[in-house]
């Protein structure tokens, strides 16, 4: 990315968390690379952690991202336990995520926050057939940067 197109992004960044709270950005999947999306600026205004979605489309990363902000601002995110009321298609978990796991990942968040304190989780969901990660027989593409318990 040339820095003319950098310099655009990040301002779109910043107008987005200024105007909505905070800024999802998604990274589309190529071959051999599971697509990703992020929040940005949930932390500081929301006051919960950021989210990190892998393995999803984009419009349902950014539908979920948006549902999370909602449920659970400025209140507690229940961890490692299955959420059955947060999307209607499917329930979803909850994991903490250290930060340097996601270093090659939530570049926009890097930026932003630069030497403040922010966190992250990632949430977790079932394979087609309701099987999630630490489950037998669990077949999805979706890169796990936590720890499941």
């Amino acid at each position: 990315m040339k820095e003319e197109q950098k310099e655009k992004y990040f301002k779109k960044v910043y107008e987005n968390i200024e105007k909505y709270d905070f800024h999802k950005t998604y990274v589309m999947e190529e071959i051999g690379f599971t697509p990703f999306g992020y929040s940005t600026g949930i932390y500081e205004n929301l006051k919960i952690p950021e989210l990190f979605i892998s393995g999803l489309p984009n419009g349902l990363t950014s539908e979920l991202t948006e549902k999370y902000a909602e449920k659970y601002k400025f209140g507690t995110v229940p961890l490692n336990e299955k959420i059955e009321d947060l999307f209607e298609k499917f329930p979803v978990y909850f994991i903490k995520v250290e930060n340097g796991n996601l270093s090659e990942y939530v570049l926009s968040s890097i930026k932003y926050y630069e030497n403040k304190n922010y966190e992250y989780l990632q949430l977790i969901f079932p394979d087609l057939n309701g099987n999630f990660p630490n489950e037998p027989n669990y077949d999805y593409d979706q890169k796990i940067v936590g720890n499941i318990k």
